[in-house]
């Protein structure tokens, strides 16, 4: 089924309104001139670590000891993802080689 130009003329419409309002919205809720409330600043500094320790038990969900290659590639790259981090610091780096290493290793090796 297809749409007509009517029909993506009002998608496009709710796209850019919905892209607008979750621009806008936290320089309407928490202007320049007032102090940022306690709990935002709160989840400001709790969330990025919670987001990336669910990000790290969603890569491991499928992985099994017991069969397969025992879940070794997946445990050298996330060595190599904590050594380039403790080494350089830079998270696109750190990320970058572990994926990098890891699909040479799935594709290459085991």
């Amino acid at each position: 089924m297809t749409m007509n130009l009517t029909q993506q003329i009002i998608m496009i419409a709710m796209v850019v309104l919905g892209t607008m309002f979750t621009r806008f919205l936290p320089f309407i809720l928490f202007p320049s001139g007032k102090p940022t409330p306690k709990y935002v600043q709160y989840l400001g500094n709790v969330l990025p670590s919670a987001v990336i320790g669910l990000l790290v038990i969603y890569c491991f969900k499928d992985v099994s000891l017991l069969y397969g290659s025992h879940g070794i590639p997946e445990l050298i790259a996330v060595a190599v993802v904590a050594l380039l981090h403790f080494w350089k610091r830079k998270m696109l780096l750190s990320i970058a080689g572990g994926t990098i290493v890891y699909m040479i290793l799935v594709q290459l090796i085991f």
